[in-house]
């Protein structure tokens, strides 16, 4: 049986979090403040004047192209006084803002809400995962729908990880519902919670507000473009994982549009963890170690698949440093699988820990591109995407174009596939699957069916989830109903190369 060692220490942590919250802010107002006026006082174009200007700047044009006309005075002023303030008046200002920022970013735990929301969420997940077809088959069908998220992989060494460091758990995203998805996930593989940055939008829902607000979740204003808001996200972000709460980043940062598994990572977040590692040095404390654990969401249906595929074309049609694996227990090897010291990374010739900020945007950018590369081989493909996939590739083969723009414009005769063709082209898909795990796995309620078996299921799903068929069967044949739809599915499975003709 798994340990539950590393859920309960987590939530003895998390349950400090309120004590040590004020703490936490009041490290992150320090740091910034310091670093800010340090670079001013060291000349060139950051300036307090520059950085308070910058605030004034975007919050004036962003509070105007919303007609707040009545929160823009704020900012005009501010911008009026800086031209009469002395240095000490902008530091004073500068410290305001950090400190609004950060009570408006930072988080809150109730271990009450948590053991309440671990009760109820597995069979309201489960009910929201569901074509709505399930709903006729009754309250045994209900109580068993938490079976549908499931959790795999190299579980026992994320476990050893979480027991022997903090880590920092790392998603793909595709929809509103990762965040409680990835948290159920991680309660089913027996690891612990984590904080996490949440977009501020999904705040605004009452119901969704009240857990995120209690269960760690800190808000991101994606609206607050200004370096200010930034420092003191991403500062924040670093204190947490000096203080060894684990945690949880999106590296694609917004939902994927496409479903496509991610390649082009917005890394952001993700260099906080060189930072804090690096500050754990310079402290005296190279044991804290932070992990990275990789993680794909895969869903069999996606609730916003509709809206995210249609902004997804809108938006198409316009246009030397060592990431280290680790062992089972959670020490760090090389390629070669010799044992190393991730500290000698952040230190210099004479062993003192330096601050290096092109080398660690280079470590950014490596562990971006591990994570990129560990994405496909993490994929679960369910029914709807391997259906999808073979759907799709037969279309597309007739057309003798695999362009989704022209393939909206196709008439409905060549939107049709013999059923018989799709278990063919799904046995083969899955035959491929086998013969290369680096492409991912089908889910494991799918892998012992027959093909035959996964077309009917996808197809009760396709057909019957979202406001318009994407799928379904007349007479012998599969006719696609939504072809952007379509596209959207079996884009999980796009990583995977056309097969040979």
């Amino acid at each position: 049986m798994a340990s539950d060692r590393p859920v309960r220490e987590a939530e003895n942590r998390l349950e400090r979090f309120n004590a040590d919250r004020e703490h936490l802010l009041v490290e992150v107002e320090r740091r910034v403040v310091t670093r800010k006026i340090a670079e001013a006082r060291a000349g060139g174009d950051a300036s307090l004047e520059y950085v308070l200007n910058d605030v004034a700047y975007c919050e004036i044009r962003r509070l105007e192209a919303s007609r707040k006309n009545g929160a823009v005075d704020r900012w005009r002023d501010l911008s009026r006084r800086l031209l009469t303030m002395t240095e000490t008046d902008k530091e004073e200002e500068l410290r305001n803002l950090v400190r609004h920022y950060g009570r408006d970013v930072v988080g809150n735990f109730d271990p009450r809400v948590y053991r309440f929301a671990t009760g109820v969420a597995p069979p309201l997940l489960g009910f929201v995962f569901s074509p709505i077809g399930s709903l006729r088959e009754g309250m045994a069908a209900v109580r068993s729908l938490d079976a549908r998220v499931h959790a795999d992989g190299e579980i026992a060494v994320a476990r050893a990880c979480a027991e022997r460091g903090t880590i920092v758990v790392t998603p793909t995203h595709s929809s509103n519902m990762d965040s409680p998805a990835i948290g159920l996930g991680l309660l089913r593989a027996g690891l612990p919670p984590t904080t996490y940055g949440a977009g501020k939008n999904l705040f605004s829902n009452p119901f969704i507000s009240f857990f995120m607000r209690n269960l760690g979740a800190y808000r991101v204003d994606r609206r607050l473009k200004f370096e200010l808001y930034k420092d003191v996200l991403k500062e924040y972000s670093t204190v947490l994982l000096e203080h060894g709460y684990h945690s949880l980043f999106f590296p694609g940062g917004t939902r994927c549009r496409s479903n496509l598994v991610e390649k082009n990572l917005k890394l952001g977040l993700l260099g906080t963890t060189a930072t804090a590692y690096k500050n754990s040095v310079r402290e005296g404390a190279p044991h804290k170690r932070i992990y990275i654990v990789p993680a794909t969401i895969n869903y069999r249906l996606v609730l916003e698949a509709e809206t995210l595929i249609d902004d997804y074309l809108a938006e198409t049609g316009k246009s030397r440093y060592i990431i280290n694996d680790v062992t089972d227990d959670g020490e760090s090897i090389d390629r070669q699988g010799r044992a190393v010291d991730p500290a000698s990374f952040v230190r210099g010739a004479d062993g003192e820990v330096t601050d290096d900020d092109q080398r660690d945007a280079e470590y950014t950018r490596a562990l971006g591109r591990r994570l990129a590369a560990a994405y496909p081989r993490l994929t679960v493909f369910h029914a709807t995407h391997l259906v999808a996939r073979a759907v799709y590739d037969a279309i597309a083969r007739a057309a003798g174009r695999r362009d989704i723009y022209r393939l909206i414009r196709a008439a409905p005769q060549q939107l049709a596939v013999a059923a018989d063709r799709v278990v063919e082209l799904v046995d083969r898909l899955r035959a491929r699957l086998a013969d290369h795990p680096a492409w991912g796995a089908e889910h494991p309620r799918i892998a012992g069916q027959p093909a035959s078996a996964i077309v009917d299921d996808a197809v009760r799903g396709l057909s019957s989830y979202h406001t318009r068929p994407i799928v379904s069967r007349r007479e012998h044949a599969l006719h696609v109903d939504d072809v952007k739809l379509l596209y959207y599915y079996q884009n999980r499975t796009a990583h995977i190369p056309p097969e040979a003709v």
